[in-house]
């Protein structure tokens, strides 16, 4: 009688073997959505010029920074005015990207006013 044991799948093998799937993290935000959206647009097409699966663009939930201050020093105490500000963000992944695709996104000029934050995970 033979019997056999089956070994445990595994899903990705260690960095020393090098075949690990990456990802490209990209978190962009900015004051204005159509900046943002655009932007998030140039990103999308030059990653699909270069053929690279991409996830997104998810949107994350909007920041709100609220501010009220006076409207008089002096005489109006009880009068005031009410300032926010709205940060819209996005998130956009890059599955295994190569670093053709690396180099033409770190060479885009995007409009001003737009913040983003790469992370490889």
């Amino acid at each position: 009688m033979v019997t056999t044991t089956k070994k445990p799948k595994t899903k990705a093998k260690s960095k020393a073997g090098g075949d690990e799937a990456s990802k490209l993290r990209i978190r962009v935000s900015a004051y204005e959505n159509k900046i943002l959206d655009a932007s998030v647009k140039q990103i999308m097409d030059t990653a699909s010029r270069h053929d690279a699966k991409i996830q997104g663009p998810i949107p994350l939930p909007t920041e709100i920074k609220k501010y009220t201050v006076n409207r008089s020093s002096f005489i109006d105490k009880n009068s005031r005015e009410q300032f926010e500000m709205r940060v819209h963000k996005r998130l956009v992944d890059i599955m295994s990207p190569s670093p053709k695709i690396i180099e033409s996104l770190t060479n885009l000029n995007l409009p001003s006013g737009v913040n983003i934050d790469v992370k490889m995970m």
